[in-house]
């Protein structure tokens, strides 16, 4: 009863899904967090859902098909490296993309950048120890939205804080009943993400 449970909290929350949920507070539930017009943001949410979801997921299941990782799950460290790399590189691009385009609200590319130089660590860390990539992102998650209540004390953030922290100790207890990480990988990745995200968003609202 309780593997389908982890093993769905696994999928459901996979590292890939953090910029969606990152962007989808910072858009949405706390629209005060950025200047766009109300009628930009769908689209551009679109844009980022996309770029650092969807594209990602279909490199990885190339990956898969093309007989370069034997699954999905990276259980293996010599697995993650290849993935992790080209991941960096997509959520760069992406980074790049947004910063041209001055016309926008620069919490756009200085967000993916905050992101993608936490990616850059955890795939440089991946390079020789098995760090949790989903705690990383609850991590930073965790961290945006620590961020965000501090600077915009809505009623809503109050929710957004619990309900970061219930996700956050469901995916990590249920990485850890699967046996997918020690403990140390779990606290260090959390650590990580909540560290840089935190610093990185105090940067940009400064």
């Amino acid at each position: 009863m309780l593997r389908p449970l982890a093993l769905a909290l696994t999928v459901l929350f996979q590292p890939l899904v953090m910029p969606t949920l990152v962007f989808g507070t910072l858009l949405f539930a706390v629209p005060q967090a950025t200047t766009l017009p109300e009628e930009f943001k769908s689209r551009l949410f679109y844009v980022i859902v996309l770029s650092t979801w969807l594209l990602p997921m279909a490199l990885m299941l190339g990956l898969r098909w093309g007989g370069w990782i034997k699954s999905l799950h990276f259980e293996e460290l010599a697995e993650r490296r290849m993935p992790f790399v080209l991941l960096t590189l997509v959520y760069v691009l992406t980074t790049a993309f947004f910063y041209q385009k001055t016309e926008l609200d620069p919490i756009l590319w200085q967000g993916m950048a905050v992101m993608t130089g936490t990616v850059v660590l955890l795939t440089g860390i991946t390079l020789v120890w098995k760090m949790s990539a989903h705690l990383t992102g609850l991590g930073g998650l965790l961290g945006v939205v620590g961020v965000l209540s501090t600077l915009f004390p809505a009623f809503t953030s109050v929710y957004l804080l619990l309900g970061a922290l219930l996700l956050t100790g469901g995916v990590a207890s249920a990485r850890l009943y699967l046996h997918a990480h020690r403990p140390v990988e779990i606290y260090a990745g959390l650590a990580m993400g909540f560290v840089c995200c935190w610093l990185g968003f105090q940067w940009i609202y400064s």
